[in-house]
């Protein structure tokens, strides 16, 4: 399973960029966000936003 991740601005929320990433490499990229304080979104790669 394939995960969209995308980083948040850190004043408003928005998404600054993201990535399509496999589902081995999640773990790593949380561990990474919560190490520097990073704000993150994850969903399932293919899902429109509502």
């Amino acid at each position: 399973m394939r995960f969209e991740i995308m980083r948040l601005d850190d004043v408003d929320g928005t998404a600054v960029d993201s990535t399509v990433v496999d589902a081995a490499s999640v773990n790593r990229i949380v561990q990474q966000a919560a190490a520097i304080g990073q704000r993150i979104y994850i969903r399932p790669a293919g899902t429109a936003v509502r």
